[in-house]
């Protein structure tokens, strides 16, 4: 009677540790299957907005680029020319900014990178702009650069450098930066960018140059400044 009940109390344990392994291995299934639904994450946008389509006969473009047919690749879809040179410096900020993004060097869509040269004249600047898509990180070539990044509200804290020959800073992604030449000649400087097509927003020119033009009111009050001197500078930005 006793070895009988031993029996049938080893079964009962048994069938226990038996579903019990059979839960575990059920909640380990479900984990595997709904995992990288929980990880999972819309991509990164890559122009300034995409609005959906009613049908796929009215889409146009995508988020990025349409992919070449790998047969048709060729090794000059990975190529830019001539990024060494100096360009001429005519703007009246006194920079120049020549970008390599996914526009003009095909073959880096989706590889999530560009680079940009810039050029300065003396006294020259890259005046204050965000880039909404990239983090930014940047090599002084030649000459001495101030440059700097501002902190979101609350604190709107500013971090500043001077930079020389060989140094490196990084701008973080959406944040206010800046570059000036603070040096005896020109400057020039190399960055590279964490998006494709990294967009910029200067500021100045978003603020006081949209199409059409902000009511002159609201940026008065914004900028606490007459309405006639935020007229004045919406006539100097109009395109």
């Amino acid at each position: 009677s006793n070895s009988r009940k031993q029996k049938t109390f080893l079964s009962s344990k048994n069938i226990y540790m038996a579903m019990k392994s059979l839960s575990f291995l059920v909640v380990l299934s479900l984990l595997a299957i709904t995992l990288p639904l929980a990880i999972a994450s819309d991509p990164s946008p890559l122009q300034d907005f995409c609005v959906s389509a009613n049908t796929s006969a009215d889409g146009v473009f995508v988020n990025g680029k349409f992919c070449k047919d790998p047969k048709l690749v060729t090794a000059d879809d990975f190529f830019f020319p001539g990024l060494q040179n100096a360009r001429p410096v005519t703007s009246p900020v006194g920079s120049t900014v020549t970008a390599v993004n996914v526009n003009n060097l095909l073959g880096l869509n989706t590889l999530g990178i560009s680079l940009v040269r810039i050029d300065y004249a003396v006294n020259g600047q890259n005046p204050p702009h965000t880039h909404p898509r990239a983090t930014e990180i940047l090599v002084v070539q030649q000459g001495t650069l101030l440059v700097g990044f501002v902190t979101s509200n609350p604190d709107n804290r500013l971090f500043t450098k001077v930079l020389y020959e060989g140094d490196v800073f990084v701008f973080p992604e959406g944040l206010i930066h800046f570059q000036a030449n603070i040096g005896k000649g020109p400057a020039v400087a190399f960055a590279a960018l964490s998006s494709q097509n990294p967009g910029v927003i200067t500021i100045a020119n978003t603020v006081f140059g949209s199409n059409p033009a902000i009511n002159p009111s609201i940026l008065a009050r914004a900028f606490q400044l007459d309405p006639r001197i935020v007229v004045d500078l919406q006539n100097k930005f109009k395109k």
